[in-house]
Order: structure tokens, then sequence, then C-alpha cells
């Protein structure tokens, strides 16, 4: 099966079902108060965010301290101050750090590979430390490593594993237990277009087709805008910003992009009678800033029909998510 062929499997559960989506509910992840210091630096400054169920982008520039919070979820790192719970679980605890084995699938940015193995017997091997039986490993790694598309590759020693190859294999060991929650750190780094698609189409189908609970961490915010619905931003190593995704990136101050076919001084009169500020963008296209009392299509069409011309499209202007994480980088500078 090629490679882009994914998007019509679905991700196979150990009990023979197949994930479905959840309407979001409680937050599944809370962090509050954590603080994390190596010497004196502190990675992780008081920060205090919830995450939604459902598919999260944990977005930040390098060194904002991603990586370390993502350890102390997995209870890899202890903290001095602050508490963390992932599905009611306490990472530090040594009874709930075996539970999260179980239930958590762990995609690492740094190679987690085996030497001298082949790419069904490392997640196989992977399989039987979280507890599945010998068969059962075996039969998961199948599945899941044609889920990825490695059946064709999939007897082959790891050293002969390319670098796209590499990360779907990471990803195959992460989803190998079928785990209620996936932690994704940095997939597609070092990959080509080609191999960034799709593991961007494999991230997309698991946390929306799937059902999948899902922390995507990235510095590349394309990749989180592609695949996620909500995001948590983090600098410095507290919470810059979070939320839903359309949400922030939503109508910018009630601006409209609209295109008009007629004479376009007309429609400029009509603008400038009803004092609506506009910028003319050639060839007919206009940006309008619309009145809040006025941000509707209609009034918009009243002005075109006003000056005798036909509206070719309307387009409410939106943030891009850039925006939005530069946005909270600022604030975050500014109150440090």
């Amino acid at each position: 099966m090629g490679a882009l062929a994914m998007v019509e499997l679905e991700v196979p559960r150990r009990d023979g079902a197949v994930a479905g989506g959840r309407e979001p509910t409680e937050p599944v992840v809370l962090f509050e108060g954590i603080v994390k210091r190596f010497g004196r630096v502190r990675a992780l400054d008081g920060l205090t965010a919830d995450v939604p169920p459902g598919p999260v982008g944990l977005l930040g520039p390098n060194g904002a301290g991603k990586t370390t919070l993502i350890k102390v979820l997995l209870g890899l790192l202890n903290t001095e101050a602050g508490s963390a719970r992932i599905a009611g679980l306490d990472p530090s605890r040594r009874a709930d750090k075996i539970a999260l084995r179980r239930m958590v699938g762990y995609m690492p940015e740094s190679d987690c590979l085996i030497p001298g193995r082949t790419g069904i017997e490392l997640v196989a091997t992977l399989g039987r430390i979280t507890g599945l039986a010998k068969a059962d490993a075996m039969t998961r790694a199948h599945e899941v490593l044609d889920y990825v598309g490695l059946e064709d590759q999939r007897y082959r020693p790891l050293d002969q594993y390319s670098t796209g190859m590499k990360q779907r294999l990471k990803l195959a060991q992460a989803l190998v237990h079928d785990p209620e929650f996936l932690l994704l750190d940095e997939p597609t780094n070092g990959l080509d277009p080609k191999g960034r698609r799709h593991m961007l189409e494999l991230v997309h189908d698991l946390g929306h087709e799937q059902g999948k609970n899902l922390v995507l961490c990235s510095h590349l915010l394309p990749d989180v805008e592609k695949t996620c619905s909500h995001v948590v931003v983090i600098h410095r190593g507290k919470t810059a910003a979070a939320g839903v995704i359309a949400e922030m990136t939503g109508d910018e101050a009630h601006s409209v992009d609209v295109q008009v076919r007629g004479s376009g001084p007309d429609f400029e009169s009509a603008l400038a009678a009803d004092a609506i500020p506009h910028a003319e963008n050639g060839l007919g296209r206009y940006r309008l800033n619309l009145p809040a009392d006025q941000a509707s299509a209609d009034r918009v069409f009243g002005l075109a029909e006003n000056a005798r011309c036909t509206v070719v499209s309307i387009e409410p202007v939106r943030s891009s998510l850039e925006e939005v994480f530069l946005a909270a980088l600022r604030e975050g500078e500014a109150s440090a």
C-alpha cells in the first residue's frame, strides 16, 4: 500500500474496535505552577495550563521548555514545585508512572531505536515492554507498521532505514499498545516535503478521524495549524497563550476582503459616503473595516447595489496562527 493511502486506514485497537471521536469534556492534562530548574536555568517557571481532549499543539520557540514539559508528564523528570496530572494520574508517583506506560504513547524527538533489530522486532519488543503478551505484541506490530506505511520495510534492519522511515517507525512504536494518549515530540524533524506531508496526514488522522487525544510538540506553526484544534503556547517556561485555534485566529475587528465587478470609483464613493474605512488592492478588490453594528454581508451587498456593482466574493479577514504566536511572545516579553 502506498504512503498516501493511509487515510483509508483506521488505527487498529487491541479490542478489535476502532477509535472514535469523543466530545471534548474535562481537560485530560493539567499543569499547575510547574517549576523545573537545570542549575540556574528555569526551564519551567510556574507553568499553569489545561490541555483539553483531542489534538492539541504545544508551541514555543526553541528552548521554551516544551520537551522538558513532556518529560515531566512522563515522569522522567521531577519538579521543584507544582503538580501535573494526565488522565487523573500523577507522573511523580511510582504507581502512576507504571499506569502511564500503558496508557501513553511517546514519540521522542531523538532516535529511540535499538541497533541490530528489524522494524518488526523493535516495535514488537517495545509492545512487550508496555505489557502486551508476545503473540499480541507481534500482531499489533504488524498492524501499526501497516498503518504508518512501513509494511514493505518491516523486516529491513534499522541501520538501512532512511530518516523518514525512522520517524514513521517511532510513531508505530508509540501506537503499538493502543494508548489513550499520544505525546509526539517534533515528529516532522529532518523530513523532506513528501515525508512531512505524510507524517502530518498521519497525525491529522489520529487526532481527528481516529479520535485520539494527542499533544503535538513543535516549533513549526504550519504543522500545528494543519493537525490540531487547540494550542498551548509556552515561552520562557510559562504559558503565553492557550485556546481554540479557530477562535484565536478569528475575524480581525470585522474586516472583510471584497471583490466587486463594476465601477470601482462608484463603489469607493459609496464606502466613503457611509464612512467605512477601506483600502483598494487592485482588480476590484477591497479590504473593508466594518463597524461592529454593521459587520454583516448584507451591508456590503447594499453598498455594492448603491454603486451598481456586483459582489464577486466576500471573505472575513482572519489572523494567522503565526500572528497569534508572535503576539503571545511579545506579551510574554513585556510581562517578564
